[in-house]
């Protein structure tokens, strides 16, 4: 009996270890697989923001070029901007808020600003690096709007470029609010002010452009 019984505890000290090592090893390998997933998320948030700023700043340009009177009309699918949680995982962002506005804060030209802010504080602007939060993409459209409250309904947001922190005007979106496939209608009317509004209900982001107004 004392031989079986010493037996016992032998297997039951093994088994005990192996069972540690299991949860050890499951545990690091959740770790990997979540830090893998926060990387991948990353990557198709971006390519998300650029193929926006893309797609906006290539109907203005269309619409610029055509001249007084055009109308072009585009759309985007958008995945992971529309997912709150998948931006909160990646950014570390509260309240998370897509912002998009159009201007020049470099000496790069004129063009549309897509990035993720924190919707109840400020945001670090990042354009460049493997962390970069924003991006921008040139339009032929010469108007810097950044600043023209009007043109975006007053809607704005408290963002640090590097420089300090300053106030800068465009559309604040809800990522819970923007279809999956995002309709952009582009219209250059002589007889309305420049301006951006979004209609979540239609789905759809209209902007009228007018270099005289």
């Amino acid at each position: 009996m004392g031989k079986k019984g010493q037996i016992s505890l032998e297997f039951l000290f093994i088994f005990a270890i192996l069972l540690i090592l299991l949860a050890y090893s499951v545990k690091n390998t959740t770790f990997q697989q979540d830090s893998q997933s926060i990387e991948t998320l990353r990557v198709q948030i971006a390519l998300e923001e650029k193929e926006l700023a893309n797609t906006i700043s290539g109907a203005i340009s269309q619409a610029y070029s055509q001249g007084p009177g055009s109308k072009t009309t585009v759309y985007v699918k958008l995945v992971y901007l529309r997912k709150p949680y998948y931006l909160e995982k990646v950014w570390g962002v509260a309240d998370p808020m897509i912002f998009v506005t159009y201007g020049q804060h470099l000496n790069d030209g004129n063009g549309t600003y897509v990035m993720i802010l924190n919707g109840t504080g400020t945001t670090k602007v990042i354009l460049t690096g493997g962390n970069k939060n924003t991006f921008w993409t040139r339009a032929l459209y010469q108007r810097d709007l950044l600043g023209n409250s009007t043109v975006w309904g007053g809607s704005s947001a408290s963002v640090d470029f590097g420089t300090g922190v300053t106030t800068v005007y465009g559309l604040r979106l809800d990522p819970s609010t923007i279809p999956q496939v995002l309709k952009v209608v582009v219209e250059w009317n002589p007889d309305l002010p420049n301006s951006w509004v979004f209609n979540s209900t239609a789905g759809e982001l209209m902007i009228n452009i007018n270099p005289g107004g």
